[in-house]
């Protein structure tokens, strides 16, 4: 008996489906990303005709924004709630448990005093001793 040996196909993995499936998941993926847009609230300080000019670029500090319509951002991060306990457990993990940063509040000319009066709260119960109200310089010439 004489028998034929079978030729052996080499065997393979064909790349090309896999390779389509990868670039839809990488396009599907791309598509569907939401990219995080830094917000920042929009203020019109107070104006005040006597005070000291302070060199904001300290290292260290810490600056609690609140805009005319009573929403709150420490260090740019906005705060969903600004209520006192949110603004101090946010104060606390800011200032990493350091009282003796400087808190400055920047607040709207049309700001509710009630959030002004709130975010000084949360910096004095935590025992922030180094607390500025920021303004503009007032016009010359110019009253309210």
């Amino acid at each position: 008996m004489n028998f034929r040996r079978q030729k052996l196909d080499e065997v393979g993995v064909n790349l090309t489906p896999l390779i389509d499936v990868v670039f839809l998941l990488l396009i599907f993926f791309m598509v569907s990303t939401t990219f995080t847009r830094e917000t920042q609230l929009k203020i019109d300080l107070p104006q005040a005709g006597s005070g000291e000019t302070v060199d904001s670029a300290a290292p260290q500090q810490i600056e609690v924004t609140i805009s005319a319509a009573g929403e709150t951002a420490i260090n740019d991060k906005v705060l969903i709630d600004p209520s006192l306990e949110k603004l101090m457990a946010a104060l606390q993990r800011e200032s990493a448990g350091n009282n003796n940063l400087p808190v400055i509040i920047t607040a709207d000319a049309q700001t509710p005093h009630q959030a002004v009066i709130t975010a000084m709260d949360a910096a004095g119960q935590l025992g922030f001793g180094r607390l500025r109200l920021t303004t503009s310089q007032m016009e010359a010439g110019g009253s309210q």
